[in-house]
């Protein structure tokens, strides 16, 4: 039987809600939560560090451009297996066991892909390192979850959002300075030290804030997901990487996805009835999380089609070199950092209409003012537009996560955070895929028609903005339906 639809919830007053005082973090929740910041922040941030090395290593090691595309595409499809099954992990796992086991993993990765004498032993590396990397962002979520009250939530969790938006944000920028001083082995050896003091620190302070039970693990859910979301990020990628030009027709992995991700549902289905899930699809029933995390979703399209397609304006109509388009991109990146523990207070204080609407509304007019950019335009003015449209999403994704999450009950919470993560790197791949194509055919389109390569080009920039504009029209018409609610009923302050 299909999960019955929450009709019960209703818009909660702020009285609704504990008082923020009721249950203070103690030292030790603070030093557990940190710990779980600063090392998922250097693994998400390793997502994107790779980004500007690909011609380095075609040089160094001799390979073509698709192969060493597969740095980055063997990372996400490995995240794609891995993230669906985080749910099923932090059930049947201690909180200590889980972080133990994925920052051994991203360690163990960083090195062979440090000391790989080629592109076979690199992209192994890269897989290890995803397996580590796929974990811990539901970890953090659901920990987070798990000790903080209702009230401080949102504070929390504008903290978590510096990691989901500075850390990829920044990644370019790193490596591009790296890459302009130093082979590219350095991303990771500079990675490796950091990643390996967070493992000893975790083995030391990590201490388990929730009960393991026993889950069953259906193979075949696995295998569902695995084919399932790995082809949906895999066709999706070649897409916008090659720009419809993919040594396999990138429809095929995504026709293969949509059938092998139905069989998925229809099974997760099934297992509800019985031994449980490996995800527990229940949470679509609550209608909060459905909402917000639709909203959420058409945000990360527009955050992920920006930071492709913002160095690619700087880079093709302006000239600008890589290390200068990374550094120009980098504010945007900050402003979000910067603004996303204010967002969590007001959160807090306010609910989520009051940011979230005016968040949407200007991140549509972001993306369209962006569609206005030119070869004449001050480069002033395009930061700045790229920062507004960094600042709305801000004002979104602290307060669409904890409204998504916090209007499930806590047994739920993990496969909540696997779902949204799974869900992002949808969006990520989706939002790549969108900007690029339409950026490569309208400027294919204008070549052929006889225009030269700088007009194209532009053309080709703003049309690919206006796509991203008529998406986040979605987002908006979405974000009036956002609500504040109360806990779910029988959920309190955490006893720790």
């Amino acid at each position: 039987m299909a999960p019955a639809a929450d009709t019960t919830q209703t818009e909660a007053p702020p009285t609704a809600l504990p008082d923020a005082g009721d249950r203070p973090l103690t030292r030790a929740d603070h030093t557990l939560i940190g710990l779980l910041l600063i090392s998922t922040f250097v693994v998400i941030f390793n997502e994107t560090v790779m980004s500007l090395a690909l011609p380095r290593l075609m040089s160094d090691l001799g390979i073509s451009a698709s192969t060493a595309q597969w740095v980055t595409t063997g990372f996400l499809l490995t995240m794609a297996v891995v993230i669906p099954a985080t749910g099923f992990i932090m059930e049947r796992f201690s909180v200590r066991q889980v972080f133990v086991a994925a920052m051994t993993l991203f360690s163990t990765g960083t090195l062979i892909a440090a000391v790989a004498p080629g592109f076979p032993v690199l992209l192994a590396g890269r897989i290890v390192q995803a397996m580590g990397t796929g974990v811990m962002l539901p970890l953090l979520i659901t920990t987070a979850m798990s000790l903080v009250a209702p009230s401080r939530r949102g504070r929390v969790m504008g903290v978590i959002s510096i990691v989901i938006s500075v850390a990829p944000a920044i990644g370019p920028t790193v490596s591009g300075l790296v890459l302009s001083r130093a082979s590219w082995r350095w991303l990771f050896l500079l990675v490796l030290p950091i990643a390996l003091f967070s493992l000893a620190l975790g083995v030391w302070k990590v201490r388990n804030v929730t009960t393991p039970r026993h889950a069953h693990l259906d193979v075949l859910s696995l295998l569902l997901s695995a084919v399932g979301f790995g082809g949906l990020i895999y066709g999706l990628s070649s897409l916008g990487e090659s720009g419809g030009h993919a040594p396999v027709a990138p429809w095929i992995p995504v026709l293969v996805g949509l059938v092998a991700l139905g069989l998925f549902v229809w099974r997760q289905r099934a297992l509800q009835r019985g031994r449980g899930p490996l995800l527990d699809l229940r949470v679509f029933g609550r209608r909060d999380f459905t909402v917000s995390t639709f909203v959420t979703l058409a945000g990360f399209v527009a955050l992920f089609g920006g930071l492709i397609l913002m160095p690619i304006y700087l880079q093709t109509v302006r000239g600008v070199s890589t290390v200068a388009a990374g550094l120009l991109v980098l504010p945007g990146g900050l402003a979000m950092g910067v603004l996303s523990p204010l967002v969590g207070r007001l959160f807090d204080r306010f609910g989520p209409r009051p940011l979230v609407i005016p968040g949407a509304v200007v991140l549509s007019g972001a993306l369209w003012l962006l569609a206005t950019v030119g070869p004449t335009t001050s480069i002033g003015i395009v930061v700045v537009f790229h920062v507004m449209l960094m600042s709305a999403l801000a004002l979104m994704v602290t307060p669409l996560m904890t409204s998504a999450l916090g209007s499930l009950p806590a047994d739920l919470y993990g496969h909540g955070s696997a779902v949204i993560s799974t869900l992002q790197q949808l969006a990520g791949a989706a939002g790549t895929a969108l900007f690029i194509t339409v950026l490569s055919r309208v400027t294919a389109s204008e070549l052929a028609g006889g225009a030269n390569k700088a007009t194209a080009n532009v053309d080709g920039v703003q049309a690919a903005f206006v796509a991203g504009g008529i998406v986040s029209l979605a987002a908006v018409a979405a974000a009036l339906l956002v609500r504040r609610t109360a806990a779910p009923a029988g959920e309190h302050a955490p006893t720790h």
